[in-house]
């Protein structure tokens, strides 16, 4: 049965937000009080959150597809819906997120990091929320927006300050159980490691990890054996140990080719050349093992590493071993920048970014990209009239009438606002004021108006011209 994932690709929906409600205010001898529809509840986002207990990728591998709740709708009364809940999904520390196309997303390393894999979307606004000067009794209210749909890909990169590297049955399995308290599995054949094992080893005021990496052989880098699905957690390792057996019976293999060989593998890999490297020779219990140590020594020695000759079984050399690593690990750290203090980078839009583009396709479509077009279209119910000349008024006022003309649109072409995949389409008609000279006055209802003086008139009709002018498409209700 498989207990260890370090890679697994997972499938995240966040939730939809609720759809705005329409409503009136109805009470005795007041039937039409005015609009009290209220705004949807925003969908929830789904949260990636680094967890120390948590050490594997089991299971997202057995549960790939993670969804957050949905936004409840408004309700009448100005009742607003619940938000919907966010779900967090706890990581291993050292977990990488990757797009399909192998991007990075984000390096989560440390206790609480977190990253929103998935967005909710935004609830829809009410009736009441749309009202205004001019819009005193709108008969709709704007949609929820579906939350995102994304497919990434976990990659676990394990966090710690030492890894052991050599060929299967070099004895680092054994070695990193005297070292600490790690108990992995021990045997006389190859790939007994089939996992990354963590230890942690105390040497003096110096408390460091220790990661036993399954067994390289020559072409791991490549794919042979089980390198390639380990080396990445080589990446974040301070210090790398070459653990070399002396004791081989193998007539083919001696430490010093075998040192060679998995130097070779970590060039190809790439990326490791910078980590400090030292030496053990493992298994010097054994009287062939002793004098083989004593030979290549000097010439270990003369190629700038430093040497330890240890035998886990006997418990040699093991004292010298872990005070050098932490020498080393001291180091390393030290000699890491100190973490800066969370930044926010802003971005600020160019002066000149409308927001939105329009392309003529090959077959004359008009096709509107942007994400303020786009979530306009999501939350507009096409089948209230209303609505839709709500949303014809937002688009000209953003400027994707005028620019449709610049681009050589005519009466009756095609324009689809949104991606291919999922787009509307309508037959475009040019208009002085898109939406409001076509469906007049919208909002408005003579019922909820009375005889009003001149002055309150010549007030009414100044908002009105104030109104025309104010950006209000991004009011959000919280």
């Amino acid at each position: 049965m498989t207990t260890f994932v370090d890679r697994v690709e997972l499938h995240v929906a966040a939730g939809n937000g609720g759809h705005g409600c329409a409503s009136v205010h109805r009470e005795k001898f007041k039937p039409l009080g005015g609009p009290d529809g209220g705004n949807g509840g925003r969908g929830g986002d789904v949260i990636l959150t680094v967890d120390q207990s948590v050490t594997t990728l089991l299971d997202y591998h057995h549960s790939p597809h993670r969804k957050a709740t949905n936004g409840k709708p408004g309700e009448g009364g100005n009742r607003s819906g619940k938000d919907g809940q966010d779900l967090v999904l706890p990581v291993p520390d050292g977990t990488v997120v990757l797009d399909r196309q192998g991007n990075v997303l984000a390096d989560m390393v440390g206790h609480g990091t977190s990253y929103v894999a998935a967005q909710g979307g935004r609830g829809g606004l009410g009736n009441a929320a749309l009202a205004s000067a001019r819009r005193k009794a709108p008969g709709f209210a704007l949609l929820g927006v579906p939350g995102d749909l994304q497919d990434i890909v976990l990659e676990l990169k394990t966090v710690a300050d030492v890894a052991l590297v050599g060929y299967p049955s070099a004895g680092k399995s054994s070695l990193i159980s005297v070292l600490s308290a790690a108990k992995p599995k021990i045997a006389d054949y190859p790939f007994t490691t089939l996992v990354p094992n963590l230890g942690v080893v105390t040497a003096g005021e110096t408390v460091y990890t220790i990661a036993d990496v399954p067994g390289l052989i020559p072409g791991a880098s490549q794919g042979k054996g089980l390198g390639l699905e380990f080396l990445r957690h080589v990446e974040r390792c301070s210090v790398l140990v070459h653990v070399l057996d002396t004791a081989t019976l193998e007539s083919d293999r001696d430490p010093v080719s075998d040192l060679d060989i998995i130097e070779e593998e970590l060039r190809e890999y790439g990326g490791l050349d910078n980590r400090p490297r030292i030496v053990v020779l493992n298994k010097i219990d054994v009287p062939d093992g002793k004098d083989l140590a004593e030979m290549v020594r000097p010439d270990l020695e003369a190629r700038g590493y430093r040497v330890f000759e240890v035998s886990a079984v006997a418990h040699m050399g093991l004292k010298e071993l872990s005070f050098g690593l932490a020498e080393l690990v001291g180091k390393a750290r030290a000699a890491k920048p100190k973490e800066e203090a969370t930044r926010i980078v802003i971005r600020p839009k160019a002066v000149d970014d409308a927001g939105f583009t329009v392309v003529r396709e090959e077959d004359g479509l008009f096709r509107v990209r942007g994400e303020k077009p786009e979530r306009w279209v999501r939350q507009t119910d096409f089948s209230n009239d209303e609505a839709v000349g709500y949303l014809a008024d937002r688009l000209n006022r953003l400027g994707v009438e005028e620019q449709l003309m610049k681009a050589g649109a005519r009466s009756g072409d095609g324009v689809a606002i949104g991606p291919e995949d999922n787009a509307v389409v309508f037959d475009w008609e040019p208009t002085v004021m898109a939406g409001a000279e076509m469906l007049g006055r919208r909002g408005e209802d003579h019922r909820f108006e009375a005889p009003r003086p001149a002055a309150q008139r010549r007030r009414d009709k100044q908002a009105e011209r104030d109104e025309a002018t104010q950006e209000f498409d991004d009011f959000e209700p919280f």
